[in-house]
């Protein structure tokens, strides 16, 4: 019966997506109703929940989404504790630069955490790695970049609504935009080393 329970719900792409998307969704659908204050509380809630399904379902939490729930709940926590928006508002852009500086930190000292993450589910070449890692890190920084200018420039409306109309799309594009590259350094089935192709 577990197994039935964990191994479908685990392997279901449309599953993740909603449970990524969905404490998006409740904080633009909050926001709209009650305000930031209110959709921030949404937003934290959902959050859990979100994570509680996961590990129910998988018995085990992404790196990336477990960062980004630790992240939500402490600024969001400030949010509602200081009552000021500039929390909630600050955390798209420190959550960013952190995975940006991680995967350079890494690149520098020779080692891809993305190879680390998504290695065994999609193995590439070193190269291949190394190239997608330093990719992805400026990706983060631009996001960041993004979240500072929208903020600092528009309503707390405008940002609530690039937030979760804005970076999905744009990081959905980016990740498919990186394809041709991973099918490239594609490993032969079988094989587990780098082939040194550039």
């Amino acid at each position: 019966m577990s197994k039935i329970a964990n191994t479908p719900a685990a392997a279901n792409p449309i599953l993740k997506l909603s449970l990524e998307i969905g404490p998006l969704a409740l904080f633009f659908l909050a926001n709209a109703r009650a305000g930031l204050f209110w959709a921030t509380g949404v937003f934290m809630v959902a959050i859990i929940v979100s994570l509680s399904i996961t590990w129910m379902l998988e018995r085990r939490l992404p790196t990336l989404p477990l960062v980004t729930g630790i992240f939500v709940l402490i600024f969001g926590g400030m949010t509602l504790y200081l009552q000021d928006e500039l929390f909630i508002k600050l955390k798209p852009t420190i959550v960013n630069t952190l995975f940006a500086a991680i995967l350079l930190a890494g690149l520098f000292w020779g080692k891809s955490f993305l190879k680390s993450l998504m290695g065994s589910m999609f193995p590439m070449t070193d190269q291949g790695w190394r190239v997608l890692t330093l990719r992805w890190a400026m990706f983060f920084v631009v996001l960041a970049l993004l979240n500072e200018i929208v903020w600092r420039n528009t309503s707390t409306d405008n940002w609530v609504s690039f937030k979760v109309f804005g970076i999905m799309p744009l990081t959905i594009i980016f990740s498919v935009l990186q394809l041709p590259t991973m099918n490239r350094h594609r490993l032969p089935e079988g094989s587990s080393e780098d082939n040194g192709e550039p």
